[in-house]
């Protein structure tokens, strides 16, 4: 597992407590899991996505990811509806891994409230937590 100096953690997204991490793309909201999660995870060997058209609130789980550690819930950062999901993830869940931030992103929402996302972390805000929690 990877020390807290070796995590990449972009600051073009903004981060929450339960490891997501969510990428302003204008009218609409890239989301998927952090450095930190894919590394604690371990190898991921199957991703469950929601359906496009389906509407979460922030907080609520709209996923799971199996490894070959344990099976984690993902959560919304954000309220709004999936617009699109990244189906390269049910052929090749190894990208969250190798790439979280890029060809491992996991859906796209259209968020009810655009500002909502500032009320997540920034990636030193994150940092600072992750810190807390060793």
């Amino acid at each position: 597992m990877k020390e807290i100096e070796e995590l990449f953690l972009p600051e073009n997204v903004r981060y929450t407590e339960m490891h997501e991490w969510t990428r302003d793309d204008g009218d609409n909201v890239t989301i998927g899991i952090d450095d930190y999660a894919q590394d604690q995870l371990g190898d991921i060997v199957f991703v469950e996505l929601p359906e496009i058209g389906a509407t979460f609130e922030k907080g609520e789980e709209f996923g799971t990811l199996e490894s070959v550690k344990a099976v984690s819930e993902i959560y919304m950062p954000v309220s709004g509806e999936i617009i699109a999901i990244n189906e390269a993830l049910e052929e090749a869940p190894e990208l969250i891994n190798s790439a979280p931030y890029n060809d491992g992103w996991i859906i796209e929402v259209k968020p009810n409230d655009p500002d909502e996302i500032n009320t997540l972390m920034s990636s030193s805000e994150y940092l600072e937590m992750l810190k807390g929690e060793e």
